[in-house]
């Protein structure tokens, strides 16, 4: 497997440290939260401020990677920021400090996403784009199966100490952090040193970019509004009778799936074509979103988490690989980086919509209105969206 480089190993490898670290706190934030005083909509405001914020950045920051044209400091920063991140959590419990510790910890991520995400895509051919994303998303989510497995462990012999988790959880980010250093830039020519970098000036490309992006983002922003933070699906287990140990039982299931079916679903991307595969993708969130609006037991949910898995699986890294086979390589951070900065405002939206909607009519209410609008937007992609033609690099 040549697509499978050093340096697609060093950012898999870095991505599952830091998501052992992201995800031994995750599926206990939304129970944390509440042990401290956050109510429902306060945790949706919180989610969503924390993904705007990340959004923006990840914008600038994918635009700065290719106007300097260099991707490896702006990885190293971001996780720098992700792992210092999680011992804040544990300092103070006011509300303004824990929304500083979740803003660094998205900013962190917006830093680095544009660049790491166009370093794969430099390390891969437009006919293995689908292998190299869903290696990483499979390998970054192998994180998120032994996160919450560590969390499962710790609180069988804690149970209810959660602020030790959020110090514990700054070692495999300092690893990561040691892990980077080994990632190399290739040579390429920065943009024009003349041209001053704006913090919003990554809005330009939208005007500037192909039709095709401009159409494939639209769906993929419709459908952002609708697929609000997973702490609302654990909540929704939580809230049907688990207890601490199922709840995580039911989310490192889902990512054990997930870390599974990334790679082997990212083949068949690049063999049955993206917009497949991607289709197939939302209809299964339709089907686990109109799930969660019928009770049921611990195996009831744990199907619904299989069929999630199967979700992300097909659409996250596939959407990646998407748009940077229709984009020049010059201009890969900056096209996702401005995908993903308008997809984190969508979250924003999302998460505080879906928290509001929770809070007035309840959590049957919030789940189908997402349901709705998913099902909408697979359509649209069935009917609008073409399947996708490689765009030639000025710079291979």
């Amino acid at each position: 497997m040549k697509y499978l480089t050093r340096t697609v190993w060093v950012l898999s490898f870095i991505s599952l440290l830091t998501d052992v670290a992201s995800e031994m706190l995750y599926p206990v934030m939304p129970i944390y939260l509440q042990s401290i005083g956050f109510s429902i909509l306060l945790i949706g405001v919180l989610e969503g401020v924390a993904e705007a914020t990340a959004g923006l950045s990840k914008g600038y920051f994918g635009k700065m990677s290719d106007h300097v044209g260099k991707r490896v400091p702006f990885v190293r920063l971001g996780y720098v920021f992700s792992a210092i991140s999680k011992p804040m959590m544990a300092v103070m419990i006011q509300p303004l400090w824990i929304f500083l510790a979740r803003t660094v910890d998205r900013l962190g991520k917006g830093i680095r996403t544009g660049a790491r995400d166009a370093l794969l895509s430099d390390e891969a051919t437009p006919a293995t784009k689908g292998r190299v994303f869903g290696f990483h998303r499979s390998m970054d989510t192998l994180g998120a199966v032994i996160g919450p497995a560590v969390a499962l462990v710790y609180l069988y012999f804690y149970p209810g100490q959660y602020r030790t988790m959020f110090v514990l959880a700054f070692i495999p980010g300092v690893l990561a952090i040691g892990l980077s250093f080994f990632l190399k830039d290739k040579q390429r020519p920065p943009q024009s040193a003349a041209k001053r970098v704006s913090f919003f000036s990554f809005l330009r490309y939208w005007r500037e970019s192909p039709v095709a992006y401009r159409k494939l983002v639209a769906g993929l922003l419709v459908f952002t509004l609708c697929n609000s933070s997973d702490v609302f699906l654990l909540l929704k287990v939580k809230q049907a009778g688990l207890g601490d140990t199922e709840t995580i039982g039911v989310y490192i299931f889902y990512n054990l799936v997930y870390a599974l079916a990334a790679f082997p679903v990212g083949v068949l991307a690049d063999r049955m074509g993206m917009k497949n595969i991607f289709v197939v993708g939302l209809l299964l969130f339709v089907l686990v979103y109109s799930g969660m609006t019928v009770s049921g037991s611990w195996y009831w949910y744990g199907g619904l988490f299989l069929l999630y898995a199967l979700y992300a699986a097909a659409t996250e890294g596939v959407s990646k690989a998407w748009i940077s086979n229709i984009t020049d390589s010059s201009e890969t951070a900056t096209a996702i980086g401005t995908y993903t900065a308008f997809q984190s405002i969508c979250i924003m939206l999302a998460s505080s919509l879906t928290g509001w909607l929770w809070f007035q009519f309840g959590a049957d209410m919030a789940f189908g209105v997402s349901a709705a609008i998913a099902l909408v937007v697979a359509i649209y992609f069935v009917l609008i969206i073409n399947s996708p033609v490689v765009v030639e690099s000025n710079h291979r």
